[in-house]
């Protein structure tokens, strides 16, 4: 539903992310709201740009929101279906309490299925989860749709992994709510394309 359409550009790690992604039809466009680099260890795995309808540095208030967003993965490294299911539904189940688990748990099923007929998700990839209120959360892998997954408690689940209060990596939530400004060495911040 969103084609990407860049107007000023920024670079982290020699990939490009727009500073906007314009929706089909009229729909306004969603702005970048901050991006950053997912770090493990001494690996970069990937690169995440956070994209809502305008910026906001409160994840809370995002995550309330449910408001159309879109999140990019741009890849840095191949991951297995098993580590992507591991940094999403792994992740999820970290952040919830059992109650929200056991009522998302069918659709993070959904999601771990979508996930296992990728193949792996292979280095310079873009995998995409876009909300839009209407019509529930879409995953996509190099602009393909691979299915789609109803409900905002299942994007607010989503979206608490990377920019709720307990993230798995708080440095990028920070770049990803826009305030890698005092952290761009650990965070790797939007620097200007030339």
């Amino acid at each position: 539903m969103l084609a990407s359409a860049p107007v000023r550009a920024g670079e982290i790690h020699g990939t490009t992310v727009a500073d906007q992604v314009q929706r089909r039809g009229t729909a306004p466009a969603l702005v970048l709201n901050g991006a950053g680099v997912r770090v493990m260890g001494l690996f970069s795995i990937y690169i995440a740009a956070l994209y809502l309808p305008a910026a906001n540095s409160n994840g809370e208030s995002i995550l309330r929101a449910h408001a159309p967003s879109r999140l990019d993965f741009h890849m840095l490294r191949s991951i297995s279906d098993e580590q992507a299911k591991s940094a999403i539904t792994g992740a999820m189940r970290d952040t919830l309490t059992p109650t929200q688990a056991a009522l998302l748990a069918p659709r993070m099923q959904q999601i771990d299925d979508i996930i296992a007929g990728l193949g792996g998700l292979k280095k310079g990839s873009i995998l995409t989860l876009q909300y839009q209120p209407d019509t529930g959360t879409s995953i996509r892998v190099n602009d393909i749709d691979k299915g789609r997954i109803a409900g905002a408690d299942l994007n607010e689940a989503l979206m608490r992994i990377w920019i709720g209060d307990r993230p798995r990596d708080p440095r990028l939530r920070q770049a990803l709510l826009g305030r890698a400004a005092d952290d761009i060495a650990a965070a790797e911040a939007i620097r200007p394309a030339p």
